[in-house]
């Protein structure tokens, strides 16, 4: 697909991303509408818009680069306040949050299949396929397509309506926990937090723009915490790595233990996410205290949801493969229901109900995102944390989906 501006153009390109990131940081602090939206929605719809006006690619290395470079040192960065001893009890909690949430992609799943099985040709092949992005990530998408023999046209156009609807997904994700009748429905304490922090006689500045004030940077600072999330990213891709080598990878399905070990210890995010939270737990005083790090993580964060709106082609999928839209609307709009249902059971707030259905379909980065975006920094750990187990888990419920549905 011609372009104004080609997938090899590498600067232009940067340059979009990072406009995107900062217009859509100064309109969240600056409107109230755009706080509400959130800045993360914002740089994702520029984007967005641009890739469908065809000004820019829906596919380039440059995206690639940062999906692999931006967001694992953004991880990091993003956890040096992560003292296991406060995040401890939360994540078990979270983990039966993610559970239910995963629940709800097994049954749309099935529903799915149900609906569309007389309108797309091999979908018990493709439904799993489904299931494994929509509880691990794109890594459990490959081994299911993998696993079933799917062929790359069919595998193209799945891949173009996942990308779509997460995109889309995004936003009803954002959206609800600013709504007055979920609101009023559930639990919301992350959301009481940052307005009892915030100045209430305050008006003229929004949420956003309080809770990231001015704050006493150093040159010294930048450098500690640039140079300190290189260290752990290198080093946990050396250790996942090895990992990776020493511990053989059976096909999906198969020698479970092993397949776990495999997945968990050569998972550089998992191996990243440990050993940050094991550093600003025993060196409390040091990233605890280290000015910047939230700052610098957050931006880049912002950059990763910007690249998110690149390739929700909508001309694409209407054009190629719309019913299969619909497939993954369907799971994922009763992985949604399955999670408010259960969440408001078991009396989970609906920040832990958003991120853990984010976890589910977007996988540990976008949920973690998520909480970093709204402010909800107690979830940014549990999300990684679970959202990596994911990548785990999703081969075996797409599996379990496959086998069941013959």
């Amino acid at each position: 697909m011609k372009t104004l501006i080609s997938p090899d153009n590498v600067w232009a390109l940067w340059t979009i991303l990072i406009v995107a990131a900062a217009l859509a940081i100064v309109l969240e602090q600056k409107y109230k509408w755009a706080n509400k939206v959130t800045g993360c929605i914002l740089a994702l719809v520029f984007v967005m818009i641009l890739a469908n006006l065809k000004v820019i690619p829906t596919d380039s290395s440059v995206y690639d680069n940062v999906w692999d470079y931006v967001v694992p040192l953004a991880v990091p960065m993003l956890l040096f306040r992560a003292n296991i001893k406060k995040i401890g009890k939360e994540t078990g909690k979270f983990l039966i949050m993610y559970l239910f949430s995963a629940l709800g992609t097994v049954l749309g799943s099935f529903a799915a299949f149900g609906v569309f099985k007389n309108l797309i040709p091999e979908l018990h092949k493709i439904i799993p396929m489904f299931t494994g992005t929509y509880i691990g990530g794109s890594v459990n998408f490959a081994a299911m397509s993998h696993e079933y023999g799917v062929s790359k046209e069919i595998n193209s156009a799945a891949l173009v309506a996942d990308n779509l609807l997460m995109a889309l997904y995004f936003f009803v994700l954002i959206i609800i926990p600013t709504m007055n009748f979920f609101l009023k429905k559930y639990r919301h304490p992350y959301i009481d937090k940052l307005e009892k922090e915030s100045n209430p006689e305050d008006d003229t500045e929004t949420l956003s723009a309080k809770y990231w004030g001015g704050k006493e940077i150093s040159l010294k600072d930048i450098a500690l915490v640039i140079a300190s999330a290189f260290v752990i990213v290198t080093v946990s891709n050396l250790i996942a790595d090895f990992f990776g080598t020493v511990i053989p990878k059976p096909a999906p399905g198969e020698q479970f233990f092993l397949t776990l070990a495999n997945g968990l210890l050569s998972n550089s995010y998992l191996i990243m996410t440990t050993i940050t939270m094991i550093l600003a737990t025993v060196f409390e005083n040091f990233f605890g205290k280290l000015p910047g790090s939230q700052e610098i993580g957050t931006f880049l964060i912002y950059i990763f949801f910007a690249v998110i709106g690149a390739p929700a082609s909508i001309s694409l999928i209407l054009k190629e493969a719309p019913l299969l839209l619909l497939v993954a609307a369907l799971i994922v709009g009763i992985n949604l229901i399955v999670s408010l249902i259960l969440g408001k059971l078991f009396k989970f707030s609906i920040e832990e109900i958003m991120v853990a259905s984010n976890a589910n379909v977007g996988g540990p980065t976008t949920s973690a995102a998520m909480a970093i975006a709204k402010g909800w920094t107690a979830l940014v750990g549990p999300a990684l944390l679970v959202g990596t187990l994911g990548y785990v888990l999703g081969n075996y419920f797409g599996i379990f989906v496959g086998t069941m549905l013959g």
